[in-house]
């Protein structure tokens, strides 16, 4: 079916509305934690993958696969990378995949990343960084029909070392600089919404582990969606992060839990009890 107006979001949407969950299921299958019985056949990763797919799909309005987990094995862990999100997009392709990757690049080899990402493994989504600008990130920003998720408020403890700097914003043709500094984090939001939103295909990282940065961030952004990492093992607050984030149609968060359900003994548990409290909030 066609996205309205070409909005990929509007599969996350709908999504959504389907199943009443605002729930992301992070696959970050790390090797080393995968359970020991998964490890013992032909295509490790990619069982395990499985079995989390099948476990919390009915939970799950989002699934993220982090590529640092997948390329550390070469060659084997892309071709798991390959198999899970074959398997996701086949079994549930109302599902919104997001490749968690953070590229930045120059505009030439972003091509290469695109075309990677969305046309050979098939993602929705991807995240990036938005340190080389809007030039350099334009290969993803033009694909009207893919998202592009774009770094700015991180939920890691050290993010406000470079995204709380002041910036004074400057003027047009090297004018010098405009007055009022606002937080680095805050100019990289407008630009997105300014300049970058084009092809309304964008979105937000922004941490759960910042509120108040949140708050702000959906004053200055409207109704644009973002992806919520920073709840289960970062120790995010769900009641604190659901009142600042929440768009004004009840929407517009992707909330991220990796570790915290796909290491759990019972991860179908864990995504439902995540989904059941962010619910009590909405």
């Amino acid at each position: 079916m066609a996205l309205q107006n070409n909005m990929i979001i509007d599969k996350y949407n709908q999504r959504v509305d389907k199943i009443n969950s605002l729930v992301c299921v992070g696959l970050d299958s790390d090797f080393e934690k995968i359970p020991e019985r998964f490890k013992k056949l032909e295509n490790p990763q990619f069982e395990f993958n499985k079995w989390i797919i099948d476990q919390t799909a009915e939970f799950a309005a989002a699934m993220k696969f982090n590529m640092a987990f997948y390329e550390a094995r070469g060659a084997k862990g892309i071709t798991e990378l390959k198999l899970s999100i074959d398997y996701l997009t086949k079994k549930h392709p109302d599902i919104f995949t997001i490749c968690d990757a953070k590229r930045a690049d120059i505009g030439n080899t972003n091509n290469g990343y695109a075309e990677e990402v969305f046309d050979y493994f098939g993602f929705d989504a991807i995240t990036l960084n938005p340190y080389l600008g809007k030039e350099a990130l334009k290969p993803f920003l033009d694909r009207a029909d893919k998202g592009c998720i774009i770094l700015c408020r991180t939920s890691n403890p050290g993010a406000g070392e470079i995204q709380d700097l002041r910036v004074f914003p400057p003027l047009p043709l090297g004018e010098g600089r405009g007055e009022g500094s606002k937080a680095l984090w805050q100019i990289i939001a407008e630009k997105v919404r300014d300049g970058w939103n084009y092809n309304h295909n964008c979105m937000l990282v922004v941490g759960a582990t910042y509120p108040e940065e949140l708050r702000q961030l959906r004053k200055i952004m409207g109704r644009m969606a973002f992806l919520v990492p920073g709840v289960g093992a970062q120790g995010g607050d769900v009641e604190k992060m659901i009142k600042a984030g929440l768009n004004d149609q009840k929407r517009g968060l992707m909330i991220n839990s990796s570790r915290g359900i796909i290491f759990a003994d019972n991860p179908a548990k864990e995504a439902e009890k995540l989904r059941d409290e962010i619910n009590q909030y909405r």
